[in-house]
C-alpha cells in the first residue's frame, strides 16, 4: 500500500506539472496573440473584428479588446456586410471562411485576414487558397507562435509567396501587394473608338500598343505597378458589348474603353466615374437662307405696322397743315399721299412756296424718317447679303421629324436610353431613329461629317469635333445643349469583379485628374487622330461655290413684286382713266 501510495502522489505531481506547462504555454500564445492584435491596431486602425469559426482561439480575445466583434460561427452570412471598411478578420482556418454574399465578398476582399493554423497547414498552401479567393492581405500564426513568436505574411509575386516576419521586428507584416507587380500581365481589350484608344503599331517587336485619353490612363496605370500591359484587338461589330461581356465574364482585368451609367447595371463591373458629361444631339447647322428670300426677312410684319401708322399719320398732318382744314381729309388721301410715300422712300416731293412753318417742321419729320427708314433697310440688306441668315433650326425633341433628318444611334445606346425610361427620348418618333448594331460604322458616319443623320454625342467627344471644325470654312454640326437626354453622366472604366487592385487604380485615375493629364490628353486628341492618320487634315464641310455677284435669280422676288406693282399701278391708272370718261359722259348725256 506505501508503495501505491507514493506512485499515485508521483503521478498526482507530474501531471500536475505537465497542466501548469499546459496553462502557461496557452497563456503566452494569448498574451503573444494579443500583443500582435495591438500591434496591428497601431500599423492601420481598425474598428471591428470579424471572427470565423467556432471555438476558436481568438474567441476570448475579442473581449480584451476595445473593439466591436462579429462572430460568424457559419462562415457565412446571408445579409451583406453593413459596417465600417476598418474590420480585421480573425479565422483559425481557411477552411471555416465561406462567405457567398457577393457584395460581402467584394467589400471585405482587401481587409487584413489573420489565420490561426494547424500543425498539418503550411503557410504556402494557405497563401495559394486566398490567392485563389483574389484576397491577398493575409498574415498566419502557429499554436507555437507563444514561443517562436514568427508571423507568416503571404507575398503573391515573391518567391516564396510567404515571409516570415518576427513580432519584435519593425517590417510591416502587411505590404500593399500590387504596387509592384514584377512584369506580370493585366489583360485588356480596346475598342479602337477613337479618341479613346486608338493603335500605336510597335516597331522593335510587332507587340500591340494603345493611345488615347482612357488607353493613357491604362498605359500609365500599367507603368506605376510594374506590370505588363496585354493588349487584344477584336474584330467584331458589337465591340464595346463583347468588352463588357468580357469583362463581366472575368476574361479581362480592365477594358479599355467607357461603361456610360445609361447602361450600367452591376457596379461590381465599374470604376469610380472617369468622366463628367453631358450626353446631346449632335444636330446640322441649319441651311443659309438662298438670297431670293433676304427681302422678305428684312421686311418684318410688325415693323410695317409701325410704318403704316407713321404714314397715315405724316398724311394727315401734310393735309392738315396745308390748308389748317380737315376738308381733303379722306381714306384715299390719308392711305396713298403721294408726298407722304415719297418721303418716307426717300424721294423729293413738291412743297408749296409759300409754306408755314407748321408744314416745315412736317416735311423735315419726314425727311428724317425717310433717312432712318432707308438707312435700316439697306444695312439690314448689306448685311444679310453679305452673311445670310439661316433656316430655322431644332428646338424641341418634337422637331427632329421636321427637317428631314433622322437620328442615328448604336443599338446599345438606345438599350440604355430605354432601360433607364428617359423622357426626352420617348418624345421622339421611332421612324426618325435609325438603330446600327455596329457601332464602329455609326461612329465612322459622325467622324466623316456625314450629312445624312444627325447623332448623338457625348461632351467630353465634341470637345475634338470642336476642334476639328476650325480648320473648317463653315461649321457643319454644333452640340445642341437644348436637347440633352442627360446633362450629367458619368464615364467610368469596366473593371474585372474582385479585381484586387480596384482600389490602386480608382487612385491613380483620380491623381491623373488632379493634376490635369486628362484634360491634357482631351485637348490633345484631335492633333493625336490627326498625326495616327485616323483623321484628314483638311475641310470636310463641302463648301459651296464662291459666287462673285448676284444672280438674276436672287434678285428675282424683287423683279416679280416690282413686275406686280407696275401691273397694279397701269390697272388703277386705267380705272381712274375710264371712271372721269365714265364720269364726263354722264355729265353730257344729262
Amino acid at each position: 500500500m506505501a508503495w501505491l501510495v507514493i506512485l499515485l502522489l508521483c503521478i498526482g505531481s507530474s501531471c500536475s506539472r505537465f497542466l501548469d506547462v499546459a496553462n502557461r504555454s496557452n497563456s503566452d500564445l494569448e498574451e503573444r496573440l494579443l500583443s500582435l492584435l495591438q500591434r496591428l491596431q497601431v500599423e492601420e486602425f481598425y474598428d471591428t473584428l470579424l471572427i470565423y469559426g467556432k471555438d476558436c482561439i481568438f474567441h476570448p480575445l475579442s473581449r480584451r479588446l476595445d473593439v466591436s466583434t462579429v462572430l460568424v460561427s457559419s462562415g457565412s452570412t446571408e445579409l451583406d456586410w453593413n459596417f465600417g471598411s476598418l474590420t480585421l478578420i480573425l479565422s483559425c482556418s481557411p477552411e471555416l471562411e465561406k462567405m457567398v454574399t457577393n457584395r460581402t465578398l467584394v467589400k471585405l476582399q482587401t481587409n487584413r485576414r489573420l489565420v490561426y493554423l494547424r500543425r498539418n497547414d503550411h503557410p504556402d498552401s494557405v497563401c495559394d487558397i486566398y490567392r485563389q479567393r483574389e484576397q491577398y492581405n493575409i498574415a498566419m500564426v502557429k499554436d507555437d507562435f507563444g514561443t517562436s513568436n514568427a508571423i507568416y505574411a503571404c507575398r503573391h509575386f515573391e518567391d516564396p509567396i510567404f515571409a516570415e516576419v518576427d513580432l519584435s521586428d519593425n517590417t510591416p507584416i502587411y505590404i500593399e501587394q500590387f504596387e509592384n507587380m514584377l512584369g506580370k500581365p493585366i489583360k485588356t481589350v480596346a475598342d479602337l473608338l477613337s479618341p479613346r484608344s486608338m493603335l500605336l503599331p510597335d516597331e522593335q517587336n510587332g507587340d500591340k500598343r494603345i493611345t488615347g485619353y482612357v488607353a493613357n490612363l491604362v498605359n500609365t496605370f500599367a507603368q506605376k505597378v510594374n506590370a505588363t500591359l496585354k493588349v487584344d484587338v477584336l474584330n467584331t461589330k458589337s465591340i464595346v458589348r463583347e468588352i463588357l461581356r468580357r469583362v463581366q465574364d472575368g476574361e479581362l482585368d480592365i477594358g479599355t474603353t467607357l461603361e456610360t451609367s445609361l447602361r450600367t447595371t452591376l457596379f461590381e463591373t465599374a470604376s469610380y466615374p472617369y468622366i463628367l458629361t453631358s450626353y446631346c444631339l449632335m444636330v446640322q447647322e441649319p441651311a443659309k437662307l438662298p438670297y431670293n428670300l433676304v427681302y422678305a426677312v428684312i421686311v418684318d410684319r410688325y415693323i410695317l405696322g409701325i410704318i403704316f401708322i407713321v404714314l397715315c399719320i405724316l398724311s394727315m398732318l401734310l393735309i392738315y397743315s396745308h390748308k389748317k382744314s380737315w376738308k381733303d381729309l379722306s381714306l384715299a388721301n390719308i392711305v396713298l399721299n403721294d408726298k407722304s410715300l415719297r418721303g418716307l422712300l426717300g424721294q423729293s416731293f413738291p412743297v408749296p412756296s409759300n409754306a408755314n412753318k407748321h408744314l416745315k417742321l412736317i416735311v423735315c419729320i419726314v425727311c428724317f424718317a425717310s433717312i432712318m427708314l432707308t438707312t435700316m433697310y439697306e444695312a439690314y440688306l448689306q448685311s444679310y447679303f453679305t452673311n445670310p441668315p439661316t433656316e430655322a433650326g431644332i428646338h424641341s425633341f418634337q422637331d427632329i421629324g421636321k427637317n428631314q433628318k433622322q437620328i442615328a444611334i448604336p443599338s446599345i445606346e438606345v438599350y440604355g436610353l430605354i432601360s433607364t425610361n428617359n423622357s426626352h427620348f420617348q418624345e421622339i418618333q421611332k421612324e426618325n431613329i435609325i438603330e446600327f448594331d455596329n457601332m464602329p460604322e455609326c461612329y465612322k458616319l459622325r467622324d466623316d461629317f456625314n450629312l445624312s443623320y444627325n447623332y448623338l454625342v457625348t461632351g467630353d467627344r465634341w470637345s475634338a469635333y470642336a476642334e476639328q471644325q476650325t480648320i473648317f470654312k463653315e461649321p457643319v454640326f454644333y452640340f445642341a445643349r437644348d436637347l440633352c437626354f442627360s446633362r450629367l453622366i458619368f464615364l467610368s472604366v469596366p473593371l474585372r469583379p474582385y479585381l484586387p487592385y480596384r482600389h490602386l487604380f480608382e487612385d491613380h485615375m483620380m491623381r491623373q485628374q488632379e493634376f490635369g493629364f486628362v484634360s491634357y490628353w482631351r485637348s490633345h486628341s484631335f492633333f493625336e487622330m490627326v498625326r495616327l492618320g485616323l483623321t484628314p487634315l483638311k475641310d470636310l464641310s463641302h463648301p459651296l461655290a464662291y459666287t462673285p455677284s448676284l444672280l438674276i435669280e436672287d434678285v428675282s422676288w424683287i423683279l416679280k413684286i416690282y413686275l406686280a406693282a407696275m401691273m397694279i399701278s397701269v390697272v388703277c391708272f386705267l380705272l381712274e382713266i375710264g371712271v372721269n370718261r365714265w364720269k364726263y359722259w354722264r355729265k353730257s348725256s344729262n
